[in-house]
């Protein structure tokens, strides 16, 4: 079966069945590869040289883009970063997650609820500060107070006298002359030693 067309030959059936050569991907250009940032990925649509999300949401942090696309929405976060100085875009970045990412575990109270959270840990923590310094003042009174008493007692009590010279441990009595004991006489010394 042949074709009556002329223009229809073999090599025309050839044409027919070959696709045109594929057209290079958007992201390969003159050997650069160049990937659409994280959030034009997510939205489906074309990454342009000057993309203001670009810097801010990288390929390889998806999730960053998702969090706060999901609370903000994409044009607010578009509006909000062109409105800014490129200085303070990073920081309000980071803050659009932190807040978003909060919303999403707390959908009540959001970041505010982690602030009066971590506000009541801060006063928590005061009031155990200051409880533990009122144990300290009490504790350094306390020993300055010990530290008196033990100085007064020095000063009052007497320095002990020395025992004599003619005691030995040895000798259970002490020598005694009748000088010493001028009151008896020889008839009452038994009688004085046992009263």
């Amino acid at each position: 079966m042949e074709c009556s067309d002329a223009k229809s030959g073999p090599t025309s059936t050839i044409l027919r069945s070959q696709s045109p050569p594929p057209t290079p991907p958007p992201c390969v250009q003159a050997g650069v590869v160049v990937t659409p940032c994280a959030a034009c990925k997510i939205l489906r649509r074309r990454c342009a040289e000057k993309c203001v999300l670009a810097p801010y949401f990288p390929p390889s942090d998806p999730l960053k883009f998702t969090i706060a696309h999901r609370v903000f929405g994409a044009s607010n976060i578009i509006k909000l970063l062109q409105d800014l100085p490129e200085s303070q875009r990073a920081d309000a970045v980071s803050s659009l997650v932190y807040e978003a990412s909060a919303r999403i575990r707390d959908p009540v109270y959001g970041c505010a609820g982690a602030i009066c959270h971590l506000q009541k840990q801060i006063n928590e923590l005061q009031a155990e500060v200051a409880k533990t310094h009122a144990e300290l003042v009490n504790m350094q009174c306390h020993q300055a107070n010990l530290v008196a008493l033990i100085c007064k007692e020095l000063t009052q009590t007497p320095a002990p006298t020395p025992p004599p010279d003619h005691c030995s441990l040895d000798n259970n009595f002490s020598t005694a002359t009748p000088q010493s004991y001028p009151l008896f006489d020889d008839s009452n010394i038994w009688e004085a030693l046992w009263t």
